[in-house]
This record gives C-alpha cells, structure tokens and sequence, in this order.
C-alpha cells in the first residue's frame, strides 16, 4: 500500500521584535501548537527592531502572526495575499483577524484586588489613544463605581519621543498624584507605567502601599521582581492567547474561518506583591500601628503588644480595626503571618516547616499548622506540595 505523501509545511512568519516577556509566552505557545498539530516552518526579520509589516510585502509565505501598532501597519496587514493574526488592541479596527487578552476583565480583576484591601479612593494611569489601555480603563472604572466609588484618570500621550516630552509627562504625574486622596489605590495600563507610578512615589515621599496601593499589568518578571517595592500585576495569560491564535491561523489558512471582530481571552490572576501588601486606612494612627505590626511580624507578640505601642484601651483596640479593617486585631496579625509563610513557602521550598513558622512569628509549629489551615483550607505540607506540583507543571510547559 502507497504511502501517503506528507503535505509540504507551511511557512509561517513572526513579524514583531521579540523581547517583551507577554510576546516570548506568545511565541512559546504558537511554537507549541506548531509542533503538535502542524506542520510549519516559522520564520522572522532577523535584523530589525522595528516592529513594521513592510517587509511581508516581499515575502513568499502562507501566513503571518503580526503586531499591528500603526494605521498604516493595518493597511499593509490587509494587503497581504495570505491570511494574517494581530496579536495586540492597539486600536479596535485593524480590519484583520484579532486575538487578543480581555483586556476589559483586566481592569475589573485589579479593581477587584483593590476593593478587597478596603480603598475608597481609586485612581487609572494610561496611556493616551491605545484601545487595549481604555478598555482597561472602562473595566477598572466601571466596577468601582459599582461599589460607589469614583476613579481619577491620568491618560498619558502614549509615544515618548524625546526627553522633553518624557519630562512632561513626569511633571504631569506629579501634579496628578499630589492632588489625589489618600489612601488611593492606583491601578496602571502595564508594568512600565506602574514602575513610573513607583518612582514618582518616591520622589514625592508617598509611602506604597499604606498612602498609594499600585497595581500593573503584565505580570513582567523583570519589572515586578526589581521595582521598589516589588509590583503587583495582573497576568495576562498569553499562553492561551497564543494557543487561540495559532489555531487561527491554521484554520484561515484552510480556508475554514474568515472575521475580522477580535477574540477575547480570558486573563489570568492577580499576582499579589508589596505594592499593594495592605488594607486601606483613613486613620493615621491605626495606619501606623498596621504598619508596626508588618515591621514586626516575624516577632512573636499579640493583642497586649499592640496595646502596649498605642496605648488604647482594648474596646478603642477593637473597634477601630474592625471599623476601619473588618477584623479584630488578632485576626490581622494572623493574616500577616500567613502571607509572610507563603512567601517563604514559595521562596525556599526545603525550609523546614518549624523554621517557617519561627520566621513568621508563630510560637510553635502545631499553632502555625492550626492558623494556615484554617485560613487555608490546606496544610503547609499540602500547600507546599501544590507550589511544587505548578513548578513542575511549568517547567514541563517550558
């Protein structure tokens, strides 16, 4: 019996500059899918930062994954004689086929984070005439005012060209954080903006997360982890993003699908960090004793301690942190303490449990099991195990 002649593989070209982490997940995604259901041979301009589409002009190619950023980069996308996917929402009408993450749900999963820390006062930094920052935008603002709660808007020009322009935009910022009330809690278009959001803090001397709460997007590694202090971000999930585009793709290019409307990928979560590591107070003197309270966590104290530095009486003590924080004083310290274990937990799996426990003020290992447990719904041990389960998951991914 004739074996059946295997069809030649499609070339497939990445006409974006790589770099960016959101791009590489996509790129490690669509590469991923490739090899397990297609047969392609993917190609990109080697030389060349600019991210524009000319270049595919002249290319002999079945199809393209691009990044349109530019009206004109639109119309090239649509000239092409193959089918194309934009990965990105720079604006909404590119006039081809789209995928992209629900940016929308984005700004609603920060507002929501933000929310739960007890803000009354929101704020949105962005980026002037990008549809994928006012879409971000609209969700954020859209379900604080939900909880009766209005947002500030800064929307930046979203094309720094020279040193006097980046300077007016810092002057801009400036002004803009000094007439917001505090506590406030910021979210911002991405990552970058959100690490411009943290220098600015500190130029002006605002404390983060107690006076400024600031939360980003994009979940970059490189800026997250190295920012003062380290950034909270929404992830985006580019994985499943790419996975929805390579798909698109191969189905364009068989003929079997043709829109031009985006779709929407769910995001991921909120990945919480320092940046927003608090619980709104409009009290000053119980905001400094929620700030003693992180300042000595891994110290084993209570109730009486905290008497002790304010000098309230226990009734005064317990009604202001449940008026202002929801919860009793002991519930606080508690909370603190798990998220300091989770930390560790996360950070030096081999640590042994009763030195985690130590490390995060707990007197004994049998009350730290008791507390995580109960806030938890898992044993350290199981939540250790479940941590270690993810990083292997992801390296296999990888």
């Amino acid at each position: 019996m004739p074996r059946t002649k295997p069809h030649a593989p499609k070339r497939i070209a990445f006409a974006f500059p790589f770099g960016r982490a959101f791009v590489e997940d996509l790129v490690h995604a669509i590469l991923g899918y490739a090899r397990e259901r297609e047969n392609w041979v993917c190609t990109r301009f080697p030389e060349r930062l600019s991210p524009s589409l000319d270049w595919l002009q002249a290319w002999d190619g079945d199809g393209a994954f691009v990044i349109i950023s530019t009206r004109e980069d639109a119309r090239l996308a649509r000239a092409l004689p193959y089918p194309v996917v934009n990965l990105t929402a720079y604006f909404p009408d590119p006039g081809v086929p789209t995928v992209t993450v629900d940016h929308r749900k984005i700004g609603r999963l920060a507002a929501q984070h933000l929310l739960e820390r007890r803000f009354r006062h929101f704020g949105y930094y962005g980026s002037a005439g990008l549809w994928f920052s006012q879409l971000r935008q609209q969700g954020f603002a859209e379900t604080v005012h939900e909880h009766g709660a209005t947002c500030a808007v800064l929307a930046a020009t979203s094309n720094i060209a020279s040193g006097h322009s980046w300077m007016r935009q810092q002057r801009s910022l400036e002004q803009w954080l000094r007439a917001l009330p505090r506590p406030i809690g910021i979210m911002a278009s991405t990552d970058l903006r959100a690490s411009m959001l943290l220098e600015t803090c500190r130029q002006l001397g605002l404390r983060v997360p107690d006076e400024v709460a600031v939360i980003g997007v994009d979940n970059d590694p490189v800026v997250c982890g190295y920012t003062q202090p380290p950034l909270s971000s929404v992830a985006r999930d580019d994985r499943r993003s790419g996975e929805v585009a390579a798909r698109l793709l191969a189905e364009l290019m068989a003929g079997r699908r043709s829109r031009t409307e985006p779709i929407f990928v769910p995001p991921g979560t909120v990945i919480a960090r320092q940046s927003t590591e608090t619980m709104a107070v409009d009290d000053p003197d119980l905001a400094d004793l929620a700030q003693y309270v992180r300042d000595h966590v891994a110290e084993q104290f209570g109730v009486e301690r905290l008497l002790t530095v304010s000098h309230w009486s226990r009734r005064t003590l317990e009604t202001r942190f449940r008026l202002k924080l929801g919860l009793p004083p002991g519930a606080f310290i508690n909370r603190l303490r798990l998220k300091q274990a989770e930390k560790i937990l996360s950070a030096e799996p081999k640590l042994p449990l009763s030195r985690v426990a130590l490390a995060c003020g707990f007197s004994d290992l049998r009350h730290f099991r008791t507390v995580f447990q109960r806030a938890n719904g898992q044993t350290p041990t199981a939540h250790r195990r479940k941590l270690q389960q993810q990083s292997e998951a992801a390296t296999r991914r990888n």
